[in-house]
């Protein structure tokens, strides 16, 4: 009896083992994952912010709530099952979903440096503009632009994440998959609206450590509230420029990876050209030779998508002047 119990147990801790590695076999490869989707991460966080401006102290926390309550909703309920079953059925389209995604995302940065140089805000912008801040209607449509915007990067965190997934454990099922990602989906999102809401609420933080006796307190407070603006102003700039960048890197390596190898070898070689000619910081030029071929990539797709966008309402809306 007693030796049944004790293989019993042993039986117990031997599995108990198996899930332990698992569960480190998960957590090393969502941590991989989410490493790989990084920029695209920044991207995401530097982003939702700008859909805040005008909205009221009250209502930042609730609108971010929202937010992110869409984009967990959109990676698990719709990305995870789709790029799941592309994955396991038709594993060859995971390429052609990044280009759709970095093209878009580089869409979105050349827009964003269409209005700063014409000087033609968005919507959003103009309604706060005359209203002063955002109505309940338009908070409602600026919830729903946020999270249809985060749903494309989204799209490109989970596919990137289930790439380095495949590259790197082939043999991982589909079950295996699904756990990583949803891993990945969770801790992603978690970071990444803690981050914003940190950062949107950072000049009340200010303001309440500026109300406290202490003098360190109250310096650091104004600080914290001098500085608000101008960090907003740079994380509005590093949002853009990461969406060209980010947008046109993945361009280069999907591309490659369907066979146009051209453009990817070009800048391979420049970058192997850069980290063997220049020692000690050979690597780090070799990654800012990268990120600005990357950048220019981003800069040219995303510039004709914004002309071939500027040309079809234009169509739409030469029709009734016509008729009338």
């Amino acid at each position: 009896m007693a030796g049944g119990i004790f293989a019993l147990l042993d039986d117990v801790a031997a599995l108990a083992r198996i899930a332990a590695a698992s569960v480190d076999d998960v957590g090393a490869a969502a941590g991989r994952a989410s490493a790989k989707a990084a920029g695209v991460v920044v991207d995401d966080t530097a982003v939702t912010p700008q859909y805040l401006h005008g909205s009221a102290a009250d209502r930042e926390l609730p609108i971010i709530k929202k937010i992110a309550i869409g984009s967990l909703r959109n990676k698990l309920l719709f990305i995870l099952p789709a790029a799941l079953l592309l994955s396991q059925f038709l594993p060859q389209a995971l390429p052609v979903l990044l280009i759709v995604g970095g093209t878009y995302l580089a869409y979105e940065g050349a827009h964003k440096v269409w209005e700063k140089v014409t000087g033609h805000g968005s919507d959003a912008e103009e309604e706060v503009s005359r209203q002063g801040e955002l109505t309940p209607e338009h908070e409602q449509r600026t919830v729903a632009n946020a999270i249809r915007t985060d749903f494309i990067l989204s799209a490109e965190i989970m596919v990137i994440a289930l790439k380095e997934v495949v590259d790197s454990q082939p043999d991982a099922g589909f079950v295996m998959r699904a756990v990583i990602l949803a891993v990945v989906a969770v801790f992603i999102t978690a970071l990444v609206y803690g981050v914003v809401a940190l950062i949107v609420k950072m000049d009340d933080i200010g303001l309440k450590l500026a109300e406290r006796p202490s003098a360190g307190s109250r310096r650091l407070g104004r600080g914290l509230v001098t500085a608000m603006p101008r960090l907003l102003v740079v994380i509005a700039l590093v949002g853009t420029a990461a969406m060209i960048w980010v947008g046109g890197h993945i361009l280069l390596v999907s591309a490659d990876e369907l066979g146009w190898h051209a453009p990817y070898d070009v800048v391979h070689d420049w970058e192997e050209a850069v980290h063997e000619a220049v020692a000690g910081i050979g690597a780090l030029l070799a990654w800012v030779v990268n990120t600005l071929a990357s950048a220019v990539v981003g800069l040219v797709v995303g510039a004709v998508a914004v002309a071939v966008m500027q040309l079809v309402p234009r169509r739409g809306r030469a029709r009734p002047r016509e008729n009338s």
